[in-house]
Order: structure tokens, then sequence, then C-alpha cells
């Protein structure tokens, strides 16, 4: 199947600038295109992931891609999707930012000779000269035209900053440069870059008088509209320092049952036809399609060994006899007990369950919290060295499981 068709049957596509042109020239040139990505962060998460996959699809079919660091961009915030301003970030925490995405991108994508390119845009924007740039890029913007863009209208009545106001002058003349010196005819990027992305290639097509093209992808969301990607402790990272390795892994395993065939499609690289057998099951046979989806997803991220790591953690959970050996863990010192006994809020908050004392009492409250099966509601509640030796099993909720030992 050509990459277009593969992109579009898989429910990846949601706007192109020139359909036709774009199709044609995917089949018939090896294309240099990009997408931006604002180290807003120490680490990419999954909505990153989704683009990330795009990418590899695109080198895979013989495409150059160009991953984009905004160290330029980041300094100014992008206003879109937001209802309120980003927050203002030091160079040296967007440089830091963005050495963490290098790495995890490096993971991802082939960057050997030729296969594809890392820049980062603070190269030429953070030394522009103001009045030049107004002249040669603002005098090709409509400030009207600007305005009905649905990443400023949203964030009108809010109040939208000056500062802000420049985001799609940049991301535009990023472009432009990339156009340039590296000959890349097209940026890609999420649906809430459009706005951003035509502007852009309209930018090329005044001043270069040459076509280029954009198109936007899918965004992560639930059959319900949520966009994915959030739990109770924040957001799903790719950094297994933020999210570990089992969490990520039981992320994607208990997807709903009405969103786990669109991950299949948007995230992984199982052949369609196979996907489609998946679509017929329901129900409990479901369950091995989210393992799959797991599995899949967890490799790419973390590799096959901890894949099956997560795997075998799982099923020692879920299945009599089963190993915990992989279960998230947290190991006590003696110094974490008082008279040989260490209290239930204290156990939560030391194994990371939850972020506070206070969070600890409300989960406790509303009855999440079990130990080895046991439901505990009681605040005093303690465990003795001896029962936290022989290893306690926490679960906080429906899905989340975490063991206790001592060293």
């Amino acid at each position: 199947m050509k990459l277009f068709d593969e992109l579009q049957a898989r429910g990846l596509i949601a706007q192109t600038t020139h359909e036709d042109e774009i199709r044609e020239v995917l089949e018939k040139e090896k294309v240099t295109f990009y997408i931006g990505f604002d180290p807003t962060a120490d680490s990419l998460h999954i909505g990153h992931f989704l683009q990330l996959i795009i990418m590899k699809r695109f080198q895979m079919a013989g495409h150059r891609p160009i991953a984009l660091l905004g160290g330029g961009t980041t300094m100014v915030g992008d206003p879109s999707g937001r209802t309120d301003m980003r927050s203002m970030m030091t160079q040296e925490i967007i440089q830091k930012n963005a050495d963490c995405f290098k790495k995890q991108m490096s993971t991802m994508l082939d960057f050997s000779e030729g296969k594809a390119l890392m820049l980062n845009n603070a190269d030429w924007l953070l030394n522009l000269n103001y009045v030049e740039f107004l002249r040669n890029v603002g005098v090709h913007f409509s400030v009207n035209r600007m305005l009905t863009a649905e990443c400023f209208k949203s964030r009108m009545e809010a109040g939208l900053s000056f500062l802000e106001f420049n985001y799609m002058l940049m991301q535009s003349y990023d472009f432009l440069v990339l156009f340039r010196e590296h000959g890349c005819s097209m940026q890609l990027g999420g649906n809430d870059q459009w706005s951003n992305i035509i502007a852009g290639a309209d930018l090329i097509r005044r001043v270069e008088q040459k076509p280029a093209f954009g198109m936007t992808f899918t965004l992560l969301t639930t059959s319900e509209g949520i966009k994915m990607g959030k739990t109770q402790r924040g957001a799903v990272w790719l950094d297994p320092n933020k999210t570990s390795p089992y969490d990520f892994f039981q992320y994607w395993r208990n997807v709903a049952d009405a969103d786990v065939i669109r991950c299949m499609k948007l995230l992984t690289f199982v052949p369609l036809e196979e996907i489609a057998e998946m679509e017929a099951l329901e129900g409990s046979a479901l369950n091995a399609v989210k393992e799959r989806l797991a599995v899949e997803i967890t490799t790419m991220v973390h590799g096959a060994e901890e894949a099956q790591k997560a795997k075998a953690a799982s099923a020692g959970l879920f299945s009599d006899g089963g190993s915990l050996d992989h279960v998230p863990t947290t190991e006590l010192e003696a110094g974490d007990f008082e008279a040989g006994a260490i209290g239930i809020i204290a156990l939560l908050t030391k194994s990371g369950l939850a972020p506070s004392n206070g969070e600890a009492r409300r989960l406790i409250q509303q009855g999440g919290i079990l130990v080895d099966e046991q439901k505990v509601d009681d605040f005093g509640k303690t465990f003795t060295e001896s029962e936290v030796a022989a290893g306690l099993l926490i679960k906080k909720g429906k899905k989340t499981f975490h063991r206790v030992v001592c060293k």
C-alpha cells in the first residue's frame, strides 16, 4: 500500500493543503519534511510519540525527516490549544529539555548520514534583527486573517499576548529557512497546528514562488474525544524515570474497549489486515489485543526486554501462581519504621502512590486502597516490619499495583 493510502486507511490524516499534489510528490520524489517539537518539558510524552511514529513511517518509505527542536519558539510559547499563556522559560532550561528530546528521538528514528536531521530553530531565531524580520516576513501576514485562526480565536476572550501573537510568524519562518537551506517542502504536525502550518506553506509560495505543502494528523484522543495520555499521576511520559516501563505498559493494557483498535491503527506497525481480524472481537476477547498493543508500543519506547518484564509483571498480578518479580517495588529501610511498624499514610507516600499525606487520606476515605486484597479504611492502620519483609501488595483504585518490601 502506498504511504498516503496507508496513513489514510489508519485514520491518521486530518487535513492537507493540496491532497492530489501531496499524493503525487510522495510517490515520485524523496521528500524532506519536518515536524517541530517545542521542549517545554524534560521528556516527550505519548502525544509526541504519535508524531514520531508518523516520521518513522515516512522514513521507512524513503523520505527524509527533520526533527526541529524549538529552542527559539519555546522562548515565546505556542498559544495553540491553550486557554492561558505558557510559563516563560530560561534558555538554560529549554536547552536541557532539548537535550532530553534528542536522546529519546534517536531511539525511534535513524539519524545516520543522509537519513534524517535534527536541528534547533534557536540557531536562526535568537539572533534575528527584529526590524528586518518584520520587513521581510511580517509584511506577508494579514492581521485580520491571523485573527481568524483557531489558535488565536480561542484565546481572544481570555487575552492573547503580543508575545504569543508572534509565534505563527516564527514558525512560518522556520519552514522558510528549512526550505532554503535543506530543501524541506513539507511540514507535518498535529491537527492543532493547522493554522501555523498553512501560514508557513503560504509564506514559501509567496516569497519563493515554489510549492510547499502541509499535512496534519489526528490528535490522540479517546472515542469520546478526550485527549489521551493523562493519568491520576499526570502525563504518560516516554522517560522511564517519569513513567516506569511497567506503568507505561499498563496504560496501554488498560485502554477502553472502544479505543484499542484505533490505537492499534494509529500507533503500531501491525498490518491493517491483521488489525481487521481483531475488529471482530468483543468483550474479554479484546484483552489479548490490548496486551498486544501494550507490548508493541512499550517495545518501541523502552525495548523488548522491558516490554516483556512489564508483561510478566502484569501476568503475575492477574494469574494464579504468577511471578511478582517485575511489579513496581519500593524497598523500605530500617529508618522508615518507627517502633517496628509503619503507618498506611507513610506507606502510600513512600511508595509514590500518593504525593502527599492529604492525598493518601483521601484515597483511603474513598475506599481506593487495598493491601493484600484487604480494604484499608483506617488512617491509623500500621504494618510491622516482618509483614513488610514478607512483601505487601498495595492496590490503588482498579488498575494500579505496587509492592513494598524491606531491603
